[in-house]
């Protein structure tokens, strides 16, 4: 049986969606099931059972010996989260539990990480190990996640392939439920839908021109290759970044979505707001050579293709 958490979410559910279409029916679906909005996300996957996150670890020691792999890609993931507990529990310490877990029963393991642990980039967007130590996020989640890093390279009982993935601006189908963490492609949409026109962040950073703030935008179907890559080959264990390896303003990124609907961009700026400001990054793109010298072959969408597929094979289709 193979382990997906966070199933009910954007990035499991369509990584559990491919595994299925490679034929991989036997699923362990984890996650709080509950809300009605993620419902579509995963009722029509295949799988042999959904496990409630609060359940899950005792099943998972009792059940140990059936598992053949973990996607643990379950977290806390809102990055304006403040409450310390509530990321120790689901980003540091339930991930340790299964860590512990597949250590001992020597399961392989790939788990979410991202790169808000990179913070500003003052040290590069490498994802050399030696670097997590001294890496600064901007936020709680960033910390929780970078703090999970450290502490898995620092452990001397390991799972027999393990995977630590950066995901950096990842966008695409199953992102519906989000709300205010999805992707500037769903904005986008959902504002043209509404009033014909899109409002960007405004730029606070004399540096960097209105719209013109860089980020590494991933679409969900290279993510779910490159964790089904991992399962498959099993390259040397350790921290990977997941990114296209491309940087794009978000100015692109509405662009596209109008072109997708034939439209011509009807775009403005608004301030970013005050909670996030501070806390705001510019440019991030990842170095994608160590995932690239593993063996990676998959290939990358452009943004381009990326964003026309997902606005005219599904949110036209959907919303």
């Amino acid at each position: 049986m193979i382990v997906v958490t966070g199933a009910a979410g954007f990035i499991a559910s369509y990584l559990a969606e491919a595994l299925n279409a490679a034929g991989q029916q036997d699923l362990i679906l984890v996650d709080d099931f509950s809300a009605e909005a993620k419902k579509p996300n995963w009722t029509n996957l295949s799988f042999e059972q959904c496990i409630d996150r609060e359940a899950f670890l005792p099943w998972f020691e009792e059940n140990a010996a059936s598992v053949s792999f973990v996607f643990h890609l379950g977290a806390r993931t809102d990055t304006t989260e403040k409450s310390q507990a509530a990321l120790d529990h689901l980003n540091l310490h339930y991930s340790q539990a299964i860590w512990r877990i597949c250590s001992a029963q020597q399961i392989p393991l790939v788990y979410a990480s991202s790169a808000a642990t990179y913070g500003l980039g003052e040290f590069g967007y490498k994802d050399q190990h030696a670097l997590s130590s001294q890496l600064q996020p901007l936020n709680l989640y960033g910390k929780s996640k970078n703090d999970f890093d450290i502490w898995a390279l620092a452990q001397s009982q390991a799972p027999p392939n393990w995977y630590g993935l950066k995901f950096f601006n990842v966008y695409g189908p199953k992102e519906y439920h989000k709300g205010r963490m999805a992707s500037v492609v769903l904005h986008t949409y959902k504002q043209i839908q509404a009033n014909g026109a899109m409002n960007l962040f405004r730029s606070h950073d004399p540096n960097y021109k209105d719209g013109e703030q860089l980020r590494d935008f991933v679409y969900v179907k290279d993510v779910a290759k490159v964790c089904q890559f991992l399962q498959e080959k099993r390259p040397e264990s350790g921290l990977y970044n997941l990114g296209s390896g491309k940087a794009r303003t978000f100015y692109d990124l509405a662009r596209l979505t109008f072109e997708a609907l034939d439209l011509a961009p009807n775009i403005s700026f608004i301030d970013t707001p005050i909670d996030i400001r501070d806390k705001y990054q510019y440019f991030t793109e990842a170095d994608m050579s160590k995932l690239l010298a593993a063996g990676y072959t998959g290939g990358f969408h452009s943004l381009e293709e990326g964003v026309s597929n997902y606005v005219k094979e599904y949110l036209v289709k959907a919303l």
